[in-house]
Parts: C-alpha cells; sequence; structure tokens
C-alpha cells in the first residue's frame, strides 16, 4: 500500500517533514510518483503551487536526481504538472481533469512508443518551422541554451533526457501557439523515447556515441531556426524525429526475432 504523505498546512515547498524516504522493496520512481500524485489529488498541491525544488525532494525521498527526474517526467506525461524552465514544477491548472491521454502503464511497448513519435512527426515539424518563422530573439536565444545544456548533460555523463525535453519544449514555445507547448507538456517522457525504452547498447561508449549522434541533429534544427529558414527547421526535425523512429522500430525488429 503507497504511504500517504501528510503535508503540515503552510509549510514552504521546500521544507516538507511529512515526505518520507521510500522503501527500496519498490520501484523508487513509482512510489515518488506515487506520494506526490496523491499529494495533487487531494489538493495538499493546489494547481499552480510549485512543487518542491529538485535537490528538496532528493533530500526528503532520500533519493537520486535521476529518480526525481523520472517522477516530474511521469507526472507530466499525466498532465498533473507543467514545467518551467528554469522555474521549476507547478500543479497543472486543472490537474484533475486530463481529456486526453496516454496510458502510462503502456510506456514500456515498443509499440506505443512508436505510436507517439508518429503522432509527434505530425505535431513538431510544423512546429520546428513556426519556430523559424515567429520566434522572438529571445525564443531563440532559450534554444540555444538548451542545446547548451544538453552538451553539458552529455560531458557530465548524464543521459540528457530533461535536458532534451527542454530542447523540444522551447522549440515549441517559439512557435507563439500555447498549444505546441501545451500538447509536448502533456506528452512528458514520451517525448523522448530512451526515457522509457532502453536500447540494447547500454555500455557508457554506447550511450554518449548515440547522444552525440542525437545532438548533431539538435544543432541543425536550431541552426536552421536561428537562421529563419523555414524549410531547412522543417527538413532538419523531420530528419531528426524519422531518424529517431527507424532506430526504434529497428529495435522492435530485433526484439521480435529474440
Amino acid at each position: 500500500m503507497t504511504r500517504q504523505v501528510k503535508l503540515p498546512s503552510g509549510s514552504p515547498p521546500d521544507k516538507l517533514p511529512s515526505l518520507r524516504r521510500l522503501s527500496p522493496s519498490r520501484n523508487l520512481t513509482d512510489e515518488a510518483v506515487d506520494q506526490l500524485t496523491a499529494e495533487i489529488r487531494s489538493g495538499r498541491f493546489p494547481p499552480g503551487s510549485r512543487l518542491p525544488t529538485e535537490q528538496a525532494l532528493m533530500r526528503l525521498l532520500g533519493v537520486s536526481r535521476t529518480v526525481v527526474r523520472e517522477a516530474i517526467a511521469a507526472l507530466r506525461s499525466e498532465g498533473l504538472v507543467v514545467t518551467r524552465q528554469g522555474l521549476g514544477a507547478f500543479v497543472a491548472p486543472d490537474a484533475r481533469r486530463v481529456p486526453f491521454r496516454i496510458d502510462g502503464n503502456e510506456l514500456n511497448s515498443i509499440q506505443h512508443v512508436l505510436d507517439v513519435m508518429e503522432l509527434r512527426l505530425a505535431v513538431e515539424v510544423e512546429s520546428a518551422t513556426l519556430a523559424a518563422e515567429r520566434g522572438s530573439q529571445r525564443q531563440l536565444a532559450a534554444i540555444g541554451r538548451a542545446l547548451d545544456e544538453i552538451d553539458a548533460a552529455i560531458a557530465r555523463g548524464e543521459g540528457a533526457v530533461n535536458e532534451d525535453f527542454n530542447f523540444h519544449l522551447a522549440i515549441a514555445e517559439a512557435t507563439g501557439n500555447p498549444h505546441f507547448a501545451d500538447f509536448l507538456e502533456f506528452l512528458g517522457r514520451l517525448v523522448i523515447p530512451r526515457q522509457s525504452i532502453r536500447l540494447s547498447s547500454t555500455t557508457p561508449q554506447e550511450q554518449r556515441r548515440y547522444l552525440e549522434l542525437i545532438q548533431r541533429e539538435h544543432r541543425k534544427i536550431a541552426s536552421a531556426i536561428a537562421r529563419r529558414d523555414q524549410s531547412a527547421a522543417r527538413r532538419a526535425m523531420r530528419t531528426h524525429l524519422s531518424n529517431g523512429l527507424g532506430r526504434y522500430r529497428r529495435f522492435s525488429e530485433r526484439a521480435k526475432e529474440h
């Protein structure tokens, strides 16, 4: 049974002594998601309120940064929270109503990941095109910063999942149409398929080569948007997402053979 978290009324978000350290007997990410979901559903974290910071959650729950980020990504995919770059995670304005839903229990199915990647192709190719046409200088600078953050995460030997998501989100925000960003916020961790499906190549060296390949694709997208070249931005995003779709389709075929 999931432990209930009792939040004292009026407690600052970074000082929540009743958040309990998680038990190693369960999947830590799942348990963190359960605890935070219970608080959101109960109204202890009201709509629009900020969740505890990443560092605070790490300390209070006794888990790693990776577990905290995976938990926030899962909450985001459920439509319970939205993230704001540089500010943190906030409870969604209507966290109890999700009219369109992709079942989080299906995230480990390669076919469902492929389905979502096809959906992203239909949306994000246009997102890159509009970003090149409409993006403000501030928004283009945010895309560049997100690109730099991916480089920094790769240099630290991390998977850059959160940073990768922020890059795609920055492009969506540069469209000038808030629904593009809302859509990516809703998809959450499904935007970055390696968050849900682990490829067979898992050594640190292979992981780094894989991330550097993806980052080269990202740079082409960012460069085209910065040049205001709508056609190049469209092609670069289509190539990036199509390459990812192809990689996971090949992975799916290999899995069927074993």
